[in-house]
């Protein structure tokens, strides 16, 4: 991922980091400055699970009032039933970023899915589908046995991976096994990014790790009070399956074992604290290190986004 400057390249903003942040205010704010210039500016959702209308309050969703103070798109835009992939998202974000040029507006794309940039500024990786034998094959293994595998089989690969992580070893190891090549091969063939073609205004959000994990903290209390079990129980009543993305979302399976009286009301809540501040330790981590050292990070935004985005507060 870079960052593209050009006079003939449309600007695109880009307000990134983990999960509380912060990052949906600071993106109204610079929207506010603009409009007070006499701009137009349209907040793309770049977060996997605000895509889901089904849990607008599990996944902090803006709501209806911020929503209204400017052009909101791809917020509850998939249907929980329907699983949305970064390469499904990266088709529709392209569209609404043209639509806003189109227009005149800024678009900013404000999330903490990381997958989902990457995907939608270098492009797909075109590996070819993998043999569903050797899928099983591998999907089946041991963790430790992949692991050894991969080192065998695609050292490069393996050293770039915690041994403990099952799920990129085994995507590792099946691209290899079904198309003969590592997935490095396959990766630097990469098409249909973006990057190219605009000029990116990022900004990485990462606070303080204390105040981001009370907040965590704080946050998932208040969803509960909110309407977050109902949400959970909507799902349950549509019978969702438990692989689906949306089934997956942080909380939803501690609110699901609390519905079903598994959990108590408080065990409920640590734990569902505990998933937040771990799904926001591992954000935050991928965000201070994948990301270009050139992008700009931030520990904290107060009112003023000037600093970080000037050359967008003007026409």
């Amino acid at each position: 991922m870079g960052k593209g400057e050009s006079p003939n390249r449309k600007p695109v903003a880009l307000i990134a980091g983990p999960t509380a942040s912060g990052k949906s205010a600071i993106a109204l704010r610079l929207a506010s400055a603009r409009l007070a210039n006499g701009l137009q500016t349209v907040i793309i959702n770049a977060d996997s699970m605000q895509v889901y209308r089904d849990i607008p309050v599990l996944a902090a969703t803006p709501d209806t009032d911020e929503q209204s103070q400017c052009p909101h798109k791809l917020y509850g835009a998939w249907d929980g039933a329907e699983a949305c992939s970064a390469a499904d998202w990266a088709v529709r974000a392209k569209q609404e970023i043209a639509k806003a040029h189109d227009t005149g507006a800024l678009p900013v794309l404000v999330g903490g899915t990381g997958m989902y940039m990457k995907v939608l500024l270098e492009g797909i990786a075109p590996i070819p589908d993998i043999d569903p034998e050797i899928r099983e094959q591998v999907r089946a293994m041991d963790t430790a046995d992949a692991y050894l595998a991969l080192e065998s089989e695609d050292p490069e690969r393996a050293a770039l991976l915690e041994p403990t992580d099952s799920q990129r070893i085994a995507r590792a190891l099946e691209v290899m096994r079904s198309t003969g090549q590592p997935l490095n091969h396959w990766q630097e063939r990469k098409t249909g990014g973006i990057e190219g073609q605009i000029e990116l205004h990022p900004l990485i959000l990462l606070p303080n790790r204390d105040w981001l994990y009370e907040r965590c903290d704080r946050r998932f209390e208040s969803m509960l009070e909110s309407g977050a079990i109902d949400e959970v129980r909507n799902l349950l009543d549509r019978g969702f399956d438990h692989k689906l993305p949306v089934m997956r979302a942080i909380g939803v399976p501690e609110i699901v074992a609390l519905v079903k009286g598994e959990l108590s009301r408080a065990e409920a809540i640590t734990a569902g604290q505990q998933s937040t501040r771990n799904y926001a330790k591992r954000q935050y981590t991928w965000f201070r290190r994948q990301p270009p050292e050139s992008w700009p990070r931030a520990e904290s935004i107060n009112n003023d986004v000037e600093p970080y985005f000037a050359s967008l507060l003007q026409s």
